[in-house]
This record gives C-alpha cells, structure tokens and sequence, in this order.
C-alpha cells in the first residue's frame, strides 16, 4: 500500500461519492459526522421491528460502586480552579496503573510524564497543535498529521485546527487492519508532526504488538514526529493484553522522547460522562504542551479527578466489564461464525463485518433497518476515499454495548436478513 493509495482532504472523510478521491489535500471538514449521515440515510425508512441500535459506541454497562462516595467526598473542590497539571493524587494514580499494567518500573516520573485531559477527545485535538509547535519543523512546505483509514474521526479534526494536511493510510485485512509503516514515503515523515495510531484499533479491533510499536517509535525519532498512540481500548481485550507504546519505550530503555498515550475512563471503567483522561509519556514535549493548555485547553475538576484515581486504582471492575464483553463476544462468535467464519476481534467492544457479498456497507444498513430494525455504522461513514478506494465501504460497523439479550436479538435478526 502506497500513502498515495488513501492520501487525501478532511472534506472527504466518510467520502460517498462515486469517484474516488485521487490524492488531494487540505483541511476542511466535513459537513456531516457519521451519525448525521447515518440519520438522512435512513430517514425515509421504516425499521422493519422495534429498533434495535447497535451504532454508537456508549458503554452502557454498571458505572463502579465507588464512584458516588468519593465524588461526595470531594465536592467541596469543586469551589476551586483546577491546575492544568492536575492533582499529585490523579498523577501517582495514574503512573502507578501504567506500572502495573506495562511493567515500567517506575521509569516515567508522575510529576512530568503525566497529564489530565478533558476526556480524550479534547487531548487528542489539542496534542496536533502542541506536536506542531513544539517540534518546530522548519521550511515553507505545510506539515502532515498521519493516521489510519478507517479512523476516529477527532484525528482529522486535530490536523484541521493544526493547519496541517492529513495523510489517511489504509488499514485494510490485508495489513492486518493496522496502517503498512514500511509503506510510507520518507518525504512525507519528514514533514510529518504527529501520527495518530490506534492500538486496538476503532473499527477493527486491531491490536499492534511490540514490534510494530519499535517500529513506530524508531520512525518518530528518526524523522521527528510525534507518536499519539490511542489506547483508549486497551484494556477491552479477549485474552491477552494489547502491548503498550510505553511498554515498547521501556524496552528500548531510551526514555519517552517523540511518544505519548492518550487513555480515558470512557471504556476501562464505564464513566464515558466524566471526561477525565490522561496522556502520558514523553516529559519534555508535556512541559511544553502544558504551557499553551494553561491558556486554552479546559481544565478537569478536582472532584472528578478524585473519582479517576480511585478508578485507576481498582482492577476488579475491569475485570467484570470485560468479561460482560466477552460474554457478548461468545454470542457474536455463534451466531455469526456460520454467515462471516472468524469475527472476534483482539480488542475493543466492535464487530466489523465484511457484508461486500451481501451488497457492501450502506445497502446492508439500510436492509438490517428496514427489514429487522436493526441499525448499524456504515464503514464507509468512519473512513476516507483515496485512489485505492474506501477501505471500509465494504463493512459494516456494530457496537457490542448493549446487555447479551439485546445484543444477542440484534445479531439472530442480522442473521435473518442476510443469511435467509
């Protein structure tokens, strides 16, 4: 796969023209996002029985027992204008679940290697800018943000308000639905400010290991971007635990220079409405990027804050929301290993279901909605055009959130429809 093959302007993200786009660039962004375009697709349509939605990816299991007293406790806080650098105790929180989890041994200083964020959507957006800014690359030719198609839409949001032009790399069966970084052209790494890499990856559920993570990191230092490693997932996994960016840094045991993690509560611990996350890694580009989030970046409550260091600290929640999922899973295999073989991912709470026989991506929606009620993502709707084609209009996109008997229901109606 060439950059070429899937390089082009945020205006085409979740393109639906006939054409595919053949290269161009630039920031503007689109007018819809997929849920809207989703919504005039199936406007003239009548769900064919109760609806079931199976689109948007809300965990909607059990928020932790924990989490209204310590809020309670600390209400008094939130009388108080929070730090950009957060508290002493969300920071140690934090470093001591990233030990825990990624073995590295006390190497990344909670003081400097660690920030709050508004959710991990306002630090994914903000951490273009910030990568911009501080590397500094010189030269009149206009930056690139790299990331994967099919990707989470913020990620073209960030390069957009960053002024930069966005480079989409297919992430396709035949990578491994992960993005082909021996394919890159080295010229547009050198102009590149920050790579945005999903591990396990939203749609897929793609999970990269150690290897591709060196990787990644041998290019940023070698061509000076930054690594925005995504891992908001990562701990939605089948068996194994996904291998880190961090845990990769460790290894080489050459520090935390060009890479950051972004993580949030959103999917660990079900608190998707608290909008505290965190990014951690390298100390230096931190110190910088807190300086320009002092002044404009929103900051997180102390109260909440509170709440997440109590969350990072507990494991036994974690292990009951994953093992909701992997029921789910267990069901999705049954039902629907017959119609598609293989469908469980590595990691996240997805399906994604190659329908191409049955018509491709959109057809297929609209049929799941008028003949059974069932509504479900287009892939399409979550990647861009290139010369190549969209990588995901041949998929459908189905969040496993809802409890085993809704999810199960969807799955035998989908099985009805196509598989009658």
């Amino acid at each position: 796969m060439s950059v070429s093959s899937a390089q082009t302007s945020a205006e085409n993200i979740g393109g639906s023209s006939d054409r595919p786009s053949q290269g161009t660039s630039g920031t503007t962004l689109p007018s819809a996002n997929p849920f809207e375009r989703l919504a005039a697709l199936l406007a003239d349509e009548t769900p064919g029985a109760t609806p079931i939605a199976m689109t948007i990816g809300e965990p909607r299991h059990a928020v932790p027992d924990f989490v209204g007293p310590v809020l309670a406790g600390n209400l008094k806080d939130f009388s108080r204008y929070p730090n950009i650098r957060g508290t002493d105790a969300f920071r140690e929180s934090v470093a001591g679940w990233l030990d825990r989890r990624y073995g590295l041994e006390g190497s990344l200083d909670p003081a400097r290697g660690i920030l709050p964020l508004n959710g991990s959507r306002e630090g994914l957006t903000f951490a273009a800018i910030g990568a911009r800014d501080y590397l500094k690359k010189p030269g009149a030719a206009r930056p690139t943000v790299l990331m994967p198609n099919p990707f989470y839409q913020t990620y073209a949001a960030a390069a957009h308000v960053a002024g930069a032009e966005t480079i989409a790399l297919d992430a396709r069966a035949g990578t491994g639905f992960l993005p082909d970084l021996d394919a890159i052209d080295p010229a547009v790494l050198e102009r590149a400010v920050a790579f945005f890499y999903a591990s396990p990856a939203n749609p897929q559920g793609a999970a990269a290991g150690l290897a591709e993570w060196t990787k990644l990191i041998g290019l940023a230092r070698k061509h000076r971007f930054l690594v925005v490693a995504d891992e908001c997932y990562s701990e939605i996994y089948r068996d194994a635990p996904p291998a880190g960016v961090l845990q990769a840094a460790h290894a080489l045991g050459e520090g935390y220079a060009n890479i950051i993690t972004v993580n949030s509560l959103s999917k660990r611990s079900n608190l998707a409405g608290l909008r505290c996350g965190f990014a951690a890694g390298d100390p230096d580009f931190l110190d910088a990027w807190s300086r320009f989030r002092g002044l404009s970046a929103p900051q997180v409550s102390m109260p909440l804050q509170a709440v997440a260091a109590a969350a990072f600290a507990d494991e036994a929640h974690v292990i009951e929301n994953r093992r909701l999922y992997n029921a789910k899973f267990a069901i999705a295999e049954t039902l629907l290993a017959p119609l598609f073989g293989k469908v469980v991912p590595e990691g996240g709470f997805f399906l994604w279901l190659d329908v191409a026989r049955f018509g491709g991506g959109v057809e297929v929606t609209r049929r799941l909605w008028s003949e059974a009620g069932v509504k479900v993502l287009p892939g399409a709707y979550l990647a861009m055009d290139g010369a190549a084609g969209n990588p995901g209009a041949d998929y459908i996109r189905l969040a496993l959130v809802d409890d085993e008997k809704t999810v199960e229901a969807g799955l035998a109606r989908l099985v009805g429809v196509l598989g009658g």
